[in-house]
């Protein structure tokens, strides 16, 4: 059992899924050198918020964007940390987000931790 698992009790694991404007930024009349250079940032960048208040947080787990626009992942860590995450990607996210819902699924109590970081996935 790790270190976290130890000094907390009860772990826990939940899939989460954000929807609203949570990949990339409204955008104003740029060059095209411009607008690609942004696309490839927005498309990647909001992540590393999440990852930095995960690994703040001392929770584990992974981020992804989807195809469909909208961010996906897991968390897992202590109850009540991973309880603190769900309310950052419920109601905080990176700061050129508009988060419209997050939807937690798979909620439930772990043994032990599937993954030793937090991690984006491409």
């Amino acid at each position: 059992m790790s270190a976290l698992a130890k000094a907390s009790g009860a772990l826990k694991s939940v899939d989460y899924e954000v929807f609203g404007r949570v990949q990339v930024g409204g955008l104003s009349v740029l060059s095209v050198v411009a607008v690609l250079a942004l696309i490839v940032l927005s498309h990647y960048f909001p992540n590393q918020y999440t990852e930095q208040e995960a690994k703040k947080l001392g929770v584990v787990g992974w981020v992804k964007n989807t195809s469909q626009g909208t961010v996906t992942g897991q968390v897992q860590g202590p109850e009540e940390k991973v309880n603190e995450m769900k309310s950052w990607l419920s109601k905080v996210g990176s700061p050129s987000s508009r988060i419209d819902k997050t939807n937690f699924s798979n909620e439930k109590e772990i043994s032990k931790l599937d993954f030793s970081d937090f991690n984006t996935r491409y």
